[in-house]
């Protein structure tokens, strides 16, 4: 009986040398989301040292334009990039409680593939295709 409890048990959740697995994974990941975040930032708050005071009038219109829509882009991109540096720590802390790699909504381990390519990942490929035509 002890021997079927161990293989439900073992169906239910990820082994601990697996766990260590996507432990890895998503430091990568998430020290190179903190490289990324910073040099976006960087690119939106830091002012150009060589700026556009010393051109003509009508350039300078232009290129103060185009400087505020890539400060702009660039600020949507560093908040997205924050948003996927949280949800990477998330995944840490899932780590640590027992929860990770279980779907949210079916209960179910999600395959290893997935959780591979999207370490942060709380739902299955099965739970993701059910809510996608509620998202359109």
């Amino acid at each position: 009986m002890t021997e079927n409890n161990e293989n439900v048990t073992a169906k239910s959740k990820y082994t601990k040398e697996e766990l260590e697995e996507f432990e890895l994974i998503i430091l990568e990941k998430l020290a190179k989301a903190r490289v990324d975040l910073s040099l976006l930032t960087e690119a939106y708050t830091n002012n150009n040292e060589h700026d556009t005071n010393d051109t003509s009038p009508t350039f300078k219109v232009l290129e103060e334009g185009y400087s505020v829509l890539s400060k702009e882009e660039n600020s949507r991109l560093a908040a997205r990039q924050q948003k996927f540096i949280t949800n990477l720590e998330n995944a840490l802390i899932r780590i640590e409680n027992g929860t990770y790699g279980i779907c949210r909504v079916t209960g179910k381990l999600i395959s290893k593939e997935r959780l591979r390519s999207v370490p942060h990942a709380t739902l299955s490929i099965e739970a993701k295709l059910q809510q996608s035509p509620q998202r359109r």
